[in-house]
């Protein structure tokens, strides 16, 4: 037999009052979901370029004059480059630095901001700019004339990196995700004999090139080393860039192979997190990349694995370091006509043309020598290099720079 209604409800109401408190209405008792992790984020996905844009000059604030008015062709080409791959993430090299950032405004701006040659408009609200060794006098007589600095290429060779003219050939980071700007590290200032086993270039008959009072006091970046924290959806990736030295203009000596070989050596070590006491930032903080951190290498590193005249080991030893996501090199069909159409030294060449990044001239022929490489932690989707083959859309925007914007479309993945 039922119970009455109104007994019922009552004896209902006194179940619920009794029962543990995991099932109150108190928001506090609810257990609650984990909070949302790395490894439980969805997968991103984003393009990261790397372009050696060549906006550069002999003079000091000479690109910005040039680019003012947004009627510059150069920066005009270089800004529809960007805007067809239009990459998240992006390394320039060869870009002048100034301490305002008057030179990225104006390329944002009146260039990027603005669609070129029918190409949509691209805004990125985050970028990270810093001074490099180029054109910086050193006080030192570096180039073993018997002068210390002089009018320029004197001035250049006396200089921490060879430039004209302080900050001629510096880098930008431009980013559409939030660059954690106090945790960026860079290593301007790193001195050259401070890296283990560095290779003191040393004239032909064995004598040092840069006698004991010279050697300790150079800097081994020729531009600078930077990491720089963006911050992704699903967490950090470290935007590690630099623009090491062309291993050529020296002599028997080699001392810009070595510089060169040396500076990819420094991302090595920093990979390698050892303790190391002598790895130490420009802000004072020493150590290499944590375990376990995501990264993306990118540059104009100047060493071509199979031609050229770097130290070929020292790309290999990079490419090929353990934290590296193995993957194939971007190609383009335009590397392979170039090459072709060329002709000359680039028929002596041993490597695949189709990854080839930049056309050097009939002395170097075409090579390697720009990257974008990422670690574990992500999968290649697609990429390339912008080499449009003649008569193709956008052929007639690449004589803006003798190198070719490389690019990656990337997706993070689960552990």
């Amino acid at each position: 037999m039922s119970p009455p209604p109104l007994r019922a409800a009552l004896l209902l109401a006194a179940a619920l009052f009794l029962l543990p408190s995991t099932l109150s209405a108190t928001p506090a008792a609810v257990p609650q979901p984990p909070a949302m992790t790395a490894i439980d984020a969805p997968p991103v996905r984003f393009t990261v370029a790397q372009f050696n844009a060549r906006l550069y000059s002999d003079e000091a604030g000479g690109v910005l004059r040039r680019l003012q008015g947004g009627q510059n062709i150069e920066a005009r080409k270089v800004a529809a480059i960007i805007q067809r791959v239009r990459p998240d993430l992006l390394l320039i090299n060869e870009f002048d630095f100034d301490a305002e950032g008057a030179l990225a405004d104006v390329f944002q701006r009146d260039y990027l901001a603005v669609g070129q040659f029918g190409e949509a408009a691209i805004h990125y609200p985050y970028r990270f700019l810093a001074p490099v060794n180029t054109g910086v006098p050193s006080g030192m007589d570096l180039n073993g004339d018997g002068r210390i600095g002089g009018e320029g290429r004197l001035h250049g060779e006396d200089s921490f990196g060879f430039g004209l003219q302080p900050g001629q050939y510096g880098m930008l980071v431009l980013s559409r995700f939030p660059i954690e700007t106090g945790n960026v590290r860079t290593f301007q200032h790193l001195r050259w004999a401070d890296l283990p086993d560095a290779r003191r270039p040393r004239h032909p008959d064995g004598r040092w090139w840069h006698d004991d009072a010279i050697w300790p006091r150079l800097r081994l970046s020729s531009k600078s080393h930077w990491d720089v924290p963006v911050r992704l959806p699903d967490g950090i990736v470290h935007f590690l860039a630099s623009h090491p030295t062309p291993p050529v203009f020296d002599g028997p000596e080699d001392r810009n192979g070595r510089r060169n070989a040396d500076e990819l050596a420094l991302w090595q070590h920093y990979l390698d997190n050892r303790a190391a006491d002598w790895l130490c930032d420009d802000q004072g903080r020493c150590g290499g990349l944590e375990d376990g951190a995501r990264f993306i290498l990118a540059g104009d590193l100047n060493n071509d694995p199979v031609d050229g005249n770097g130290l070929r080991e020292a790309i290999h030893a990079l490419i090929e370091h353990p934290r590296m996501l193995p993957h194939a090199f971007p190609r383009s069909e335009g590397a392979v006509l170039a090459a072709r159409a060329s002709g000359g030294i680039n028929d002596q060449h041993r490597g695949d043309p189709a990854h080839d990044t930049g056309a050097f001239g009939p002395r170097t022929g075409n090579l390697q020598l720009d990257y974008v490489l990422p670690s574990q932690g992500f999968r290649v989707l697609d990429s390339g290099v912008f080499w449009p083959p003649p008569g193709q859309p956008g052929a007639d925007w690449i004589d803006t720079s003798d190198h070719h914007l490389v690019w990656l479309r990337l997706e993070t993945a689960q552990p």
